[in-house]
This record gives C-alpha cells, sequence and structure tokens, in this order.
C-alpha cells in the first residue's frame, strides 16, 4: 500500500543531531508529492536568483523567467526602480513579455494588444469602450517582490516573506570581504542533469567528502585535512587552504590564491571563489528526476587579451562537473532501488548535508501543515 505524504514526512527526523542522523529517506527525491510541496512552499517562498544586476542595469532592460511554475519578468524602470511581475496578461492569461531578455519602453501583450508601462501600469486596452465596471488601475501587472544583492536579483513569490538580507542572514558579512563586485560576468553554461535537485545539492554539501575520489585534478591543489565546514543561518561555508601542486596544469593554473570558497544558500543557489575567478551555480528542479544547473562563470579581467585564459578556466569547470553528473545519475538511479532507504552523515564532513536536510524538512512539515488547515476550513 503506498505511504500516505504524512507518513513519507515523518518518516525523517528533523531534531536529530548530526551523530545521530540519517539522510532524508530516498522517497523524498522520487515521489511527486514532495516534488509539489517543494513547489509551493520551498521554491514558492524563498528568494530566488532570477538574474544579474548587470542585465538590469539601464531602463527598459529586462529578464523574463520562470519561478515555481510561475511566469515572471523583472525590468529597470525609466524611473530607475528595479520592478518585477507575474508575467501574465490581465485579459486573456497570454504571456506578455515574450523573449527572454531585451530592452522596451512599453510592454505589448502579442494577443490583443493590451500594452503595459515599465511600471506595471496597464496603459491601453483596445477597443475596451463600454465595458461596465472596468478601472484601469486595478489591471495592471500583477507585483512580485524583487530585491538585489552583490550582482545577483532576488525575487520572492511570497508577499508575506521576511526581506533578503534576513533571509540571507550572515552571509552578506562573510560574503563583503571577498570582493565578488570586482569580478565581472564572462559567460553562461546550461547542464541537464538525469537526478532530483536535491541529489545535485546533497553532492555539494558533502564537505569534500567527494573530493579525493571523484575529483582528483582538484582535490590535488585543495589541502584536503585542512578543509572546513561552517554552518549558519541558511548558508553553509566550505572551505579550504590552496596548496601548489605540478599534478594537472590546467587546475593549478586556474584555480589560484591562498584559499577556496564555497559557499552554499538555501536552498539553491552556490558561489564557489578562488583568486580571480568566481562561478555560480543554480539548480533547478525539472521533475522527480531531473534538474537543471546553471554556471554563470566571472572573471577579474574579461577583456579580449585573457579570453583563453578564461575559456581554460571554464573548461577545468566544466571537467569537474562532469565528474559530478556521473555520479548525482548514478545516484538518483540509485535511489529508487528498493536497497535503499535512507543512509548516515559523516560527522566530520556532512555537517552542511544535514543543515540542507533540516531546512528543508522545516519548510515541507509547515506546508503540508498549512494544507492541512485550509482544506479543514473549508
Amino acid at each position: 500500500m503506498e505511504s500516505s505524504l504524512h507518513d513519507i514526512l515523518a518518516a525523517y527526523d528533523d531534531q536529530a543531531p548530526l551523530e545521530q542522523a540519517y539522510t532524508i529517506p530516498a522517497s523524498w527525491y522520487v515521489d511527486e508529492r514532495i516534488a509539489e510541496l517543494e513547489r509551493t512552499n520551498v521554491f514558492g517562498r524563498t528568494w530566488q536568483v532570477v538574474a544579474r544586476v548587470d542585465q538590469l542595469a539601464r531602463p527598459g532592460e529586462f529578464v523574463t523567467t520562470e519561478l515555481a511554475g510561475e511566469p515572471l519578468v523583472v525590468v529597470r524602470g525609466s524611473d530607475g526602480q528595479l520592478r518585477a511581475f507575474y508575467n501574465v496578461c490581465r485579459h486573456h492569461a497570454a504571456a506578455v513579455v515574450t523573449e527572454e531578455h531585451g530592452a522596451a519602453s512599453i510592454f505589448r501583450c502579442p494577443y490583443h494588444g493590451w500594452s503595459y508601462g515599465l511600471d506595471g501600469g496597464l496603459k491601453g486596452a483596445p477597443e475596451f469602450e463600454g465595458v461596465c465596471g472596468f478601472d484601469r488601475s486595478q489591471n495592471g501587472l500583477v507585483p512580485v517582490r524583487v530585491e538585489t544583492w552583490e550582482q545577483f536579483v532576488f525575487v520572492n513569490l511570497d508577499a508575506n516573506a521576511a526581506p533578503l538580507t534576513d533571509f540571507l542572514g550572515r552571509l552578506v558579512e562573510r560574503v563583503s570581504p571577498l570582493n565578488v563586485g570586482a569580478l565581472r560576468f564572462f559567460e553562461r553554461r546550461t547542464y541537464s542533469l538525469k537526478c532530483n535537485w536535491k541529489v545535485f545539492v546533497d553532492n555539494y554539501l558533502d564537505g569534500g567528502y567527494h573530493v579525493p575520489h571523484l575529483h582528483k585534478a582538484l582535490s590535488s591543489v585543495l589541502d584536503y585535512k585542512q578543509y572546513t565546514i561552517e554552518n549558519e543561518d541558511r548558508y553553509c561555508l566550505q572551505s579550504s587552504p590552496m596548496v601548489a601542486s605540478s599534478e594537472d596544469a590546467a587546475t593549478a593554473a586556474t584555480r589560484t590564491g591562498d584559499r577556496a570558497w564555497y559557499f552554499w544558500q538555501y536552498p539553491n543557489f552556490m558561489i564557489n571563489l578562488y583568486r580571480g575567478y568566481m562561478d555560480t551555480n543554480l539548480v533547478l528542479p525539472d521533475g522527480v528526476d531531473g534538474c537543471t544547473v546553471i554556471f554563470d562563470f566571472y572573471f577579474d579581467d574579461v577583456s579580449e587579451s585573457s579570453a583563453e585564459r578564461n575559456r581554460q578556466s571554464i573548461a577545468v569547470g566544466e571537467r569537474v562537473n562532469d565528474e559530478d553528473v556521473g555520479i548525482c545519475e548514478a545516484v538518483q538511479r540509485g535511489l529508487h532501488s528498493r536497497a535503499y532507504e535512507a543512509g548516515r552523515l559523516s560527522v566530520r564532513r556532512e555537517a552542511g548535508e544535514h543543515l540542507f536536510h533540516r531546512l528543508l524538512a522545516g519548510d515541507l512539515k509547515r506546508g503540508s501543515d498549512r494544507a492541512a488547515c485550509e482544506t479543514n476550513q473549508k
């Protein structure tokens, strides 16, 4: 008999300390009901990165995206104000903005020609004379909360959510001394993986546990014994001193500096920093057995003279990612096996994964309770 959603959620003890904890159960990675809870109560209620500030620097510049199944548009207004809206026409629900990015002075729906200003206000509704009780001021694009931090634009579908700075907590002051604002965007790569989004996050947060075994070239420039894991608020910082190595020339040439910094912000955003280099990873669900990972690469010098060096650095990153893809997809296949229910966690290495699972469990259980209350009130 199929387990109830309540029983699936109850199977994980989010109060257990790390030394007693198990991972979240396999069912959390493969059950459609969990995926729906995540859509509404994780991705639909947390601050999510949707763009870079440089994409929206000038009035009229816009970016469209989708979050938790909702189409969105983010735009820099004529007054310089950054705004976000549901990309849904108030007439018959067509997408108003159909390009992924660009610049505009007005948004015009391609279906019936309704037009909206960059402030979301309805500017034109052709052939709408004689419609009783129609108030143009109440038929603008529906706004979404938007804020920025460092080089990143965040939105939140929950109108009652705490401000972005509260959500990020002490991550803000931990990142600030690293001067990421001096780095410039160079290139984007997007990958499709055949694994649940949480598998990719778990892999990232295992405290370097897999690095000596799976990423031998990267491991050669990290002091694995001095690798540290720090949890606070909704973020985990993994960090390691760098060491000189001749084992892999490409890695040694492109992963330099005194220390490597790996930040994860709940639920699905990562920032990886070396000297003169940063890449960010945004992990988005694509069904229970798939996810999309967006890598953005930044460098201290993005001039043409440094283009080849930067591409070599990206190639090193791609090799590491290819190694991760293979293992993550193997894990997803194993999660479907009757032989696996849940695993234990390394106290030395997997504190970040433990934090992720507890935060996720809190959101899912609150979401389930909220849904049960709403059902009882009907």
